[in-house]
């Protein structure tokens, strides 16, 4: 993939997600959208406590739903 192709932001985890996780990413972002109306640190602590997601990952999955709300 050339570098200009790379995904940015919380988008460049995506891939990551997958792989340590298991499932794709649209399964973690729905997830992560049913969360919508909590506080971002509400979000990530949800993600984290009840699905195993690292700090890094359920909040790069937060930052790019709640992105997508503006």
């Amino acid at each position: 993939m050339p570098p200009d192709d790379k995904p940015k932001g919380p988008a460049s985890y995506f891939a990551a997600i997958e792989k340590k996780y298991g499932r794709p990413v649209d399964h973690w972002l729905e997830i992560t959208r049913g969360l919508r109306g909590m506080k971002h640190m509400e979000m990530v602590s949800r993600l984290k406590t009840e699905h195993g997601l690292g700090h890094g990952h359920a909040n790069a999955l937060v930052a790019y739903v709640v992105a997508g709300e503006k």
